[in-house]
């Protein structure tokens, strides 16, 4: 039996439905601190679905954005009661085989490469994030990397762990094998697997841009070449490919600074829709799967069930 690891869905606009609070622009790490059993409850819903990874929901709590708020002495707490929220939900869920995945997320904005840091200053960042967060960890995600240069900090970040390094490439919606910075596809699977990746994900994009990325996906990951097109030597360890989408309509209203309320969902993906779409990935050599935005618990079970009926071990 081939064995997939599902992963969890989006937490945060599945927590802008839960909560009555406003939205604000370090929404997550906002629940986070006023709301932590929201959090908690939504890792044990992921759990119960059929997740056997869900990722701490340190999304916003960045050095970065939190002293673009004036709040940069939250760092710590933030990621403190996110490993406890975590670490909760494990416990009530009575599940066996649950994992927690680190998250390394864009440390500025998401979807906007032309603000990150240099390379240097993002490093550094990634280190401290991989710090607080290692005790508690079985895998580091280097999650929405919309170019190279902030995917390449994040995965060095992580790889000096000595823990295993999921990358997830955000590609744009428009211009199928680019990454939203303009760069290929290919090329980023080639840089990140010589940095010691243990598996490449395409992530936060329209499902059917992820699909039209498939086949270079699928090629990278198999080549042995590296960023300057020569012959190199595979890892000791076979590179794994996967994919979770978003539900979004477009990411095009959401710029630094501005609430994840302006995002507005899809009407024609529900959890059914959305399993067919991501059990074609798993057909294509997909062996790590879940969701992001708008992909909710409900989601997240019809795609187990998907999996256990095609006979796939989760």
């Amino acid at each position: 039996m081939t064995k997939i690891t599902l992963l969890d869905g989006g937490m945060g606009q599945e927590l802008l439905r839960r909560s009555s609070r406003l939205a604000t622009r370090l929404w997550s790490a906002d629940i986070m601190h006023n709301e932590p059993s929201l959090v908690r409850d939504l890792h044990r819903d992921f759990i119960l679905a059929g997740a056997r990874v869900i990722t701490l929901n340190n999304y916003t709590a960045t050095p970065e954005r939190l002293t673009r708020e004036n709040v940069p002495e939250q760092l710590e707490s933030l990621h403190s009661a996110a490993i406890r929220a975590a670490t909760q939900a494990v416990e009530i869920a009575q599940c066996d085989g649950v994992k927690i995945a680190g998250c390394l997320p864009p440390l500025v904005a998401s979807y906007q490469p032309e603000v990150i840091l240099t390379y240097p200053e993002a490093l550094a960042s990634y280190r401290r994030l991989v710090q607080l967060q290692y005790n508690a960890c079985d895998v580091f995600l280097c999650e929405t990397m919309a170019s190279i240069a902030e995917a390449s900090a994040a995965c060095t970040a992580g790889v000096e762990s000595g823990k295993p390094v999921w990358v997830a490439l955000t590609v744009s919606d428009s211009h199928f094998g680019l990454l939203r910075s303009g760069e290929s596809l290919t090329k980023a699977v080639a840089v990140l697997s010589s940095l010691g990746a243990h598996a490449i994900l395409l992530n936060c994009s329209q499902p059917e841009a992820i699909s039209a990325c498939w086949p270079d996906l699928s090629w990278a990951a198999k080549t042995t070449v590296n960023a300057s097109g020569q012959k190199a030597s595979l890892p000791s360890y076979t590179l794994e490919i996967g994919a979770y989408a978003n539900g979004f309509v477009s990411i095009d209203s959401l710029h630094p600074g501005v609430t994840v309320d302006v995002l507005e969902a899809r009407q024609d993906l529900n959890p059914q829709e959305y399993a067919e779409v991501a059990m074609q990935w798993v057909t294509n050599g997909a062996s790590i799967i879940g969701g992001c935005c708008e992909i909710g618990p409900a989601h997240i079970q019809v795609l187990h069930d998907s999996l256990c009926e095609k006979g796939y071990l989760v």
